[in-house]
């Protein structure tokens, strides 16, 4: 699909990855509605820009958010599934200087796969239905995974999440064939975000000295494996990894 095409929603589009992509897109013609909880980030968006406080762990507000953009925009033909959380702990840990046994929360849990997958599931169902009752032919989905979906310690919630939305994605492109809707995914490792500012100075060191190119990632980086699997008809129900040769 050519990018003047598109009328796309962008989930957790308020800062980081998510507003670079919406700029990006709506810089080249596309119609771009983006939804997120952080409501002063969606204020600073362009004005070209359609945006809406958005959950999209609540199916309320996901059904919600799709009719209001798909009016804003006059129809829905892509979806980029952003939105994205991280509540990090390791499943068990024992203090060492206490001996005190801590455990990754329900709450912990709850809330990451909540965001990082339900949202994900929530957000394509609504999208696809709208597209199939409309007969809006061809579509895209685009899947923001990460490679913490080999597993990652500490990240047991997240890592589940995002091999969940990998495997959703194979899946997704086998039911929606039939419809003319492609779905892909791109799978990022360490991007300079606001998720990742407050990163511990050694550990990042010691990631950027693990990372072939040398360097952490941008989201321009992100933008050109999202870009490409929107444009690339014949790209279909697979993973890119963008991660500099990290996960090699």
């Amino acid at each position: 699909m050519q990018l003047n095409e598109l009328k796309i929603i962008v989930t957790g589009g308020a800062a980081g990855m998510g507003a670079h992509f919406a700029k990006r897109l709506a810089e080249a013609g596309a119609a771009v509605a983006v939804g997120d909880v952080n409501e002063s980030g969606l204020a600073e968006l362009p004005s070209a820009i359609h945006t809406r406080r958005l959950d999209v762990s609540n199916e309320v507000d996901v059904e919600s958010f799709v009719k209001w953009a798909a009016e804003k925009m006059g129809g829905l033909n892509a979806l980029v599934n952003n939105a994205g959380i991280i509540r990090d702990g390791l499943l068990v840990k024992k203090d060492r200087a206490t001996g005190e046994i801590k455990k990754l929360t329900l709450d912990q849990w709850n809330q990451v796969i909540g965001v990082n997958i339900t949202g994900a599931v929530l957000m394509t169902r609504e999208v696809v239905a709208h597209m199939v009752e409309r007969g809006t032919r061809p579509g895209v989905i685009v899947n923001i995974s990460s490679i913490a979906r080999h597993g990652n310690r500490g990240q047991s919630n997240y890592s589940a999440a995002k091999a969940g939305l990998a495997a959703d994605t194979v899946t997704w492109a086998k039911e929606f064939a039939p419809f003319g809707i492609r779905v892909g995914a791109v799978a990022p490792g360490m991007v300079e975000t606001p998720m990742t500012a407050g990163m511990n100075q050694k550990a990042r060191d010691a990631l950027v000295a693990a990372i072939p190119v040398g360097r952490i990632g941008v989201p321009e980086d992100l933008w050109l494996g999202v870009k490409f699997v929107l444009e690339c008809d014949y790209f279909n129900a697979r993973t890119i990894d963008v991660d500099g040769g990290l996960s090699t």
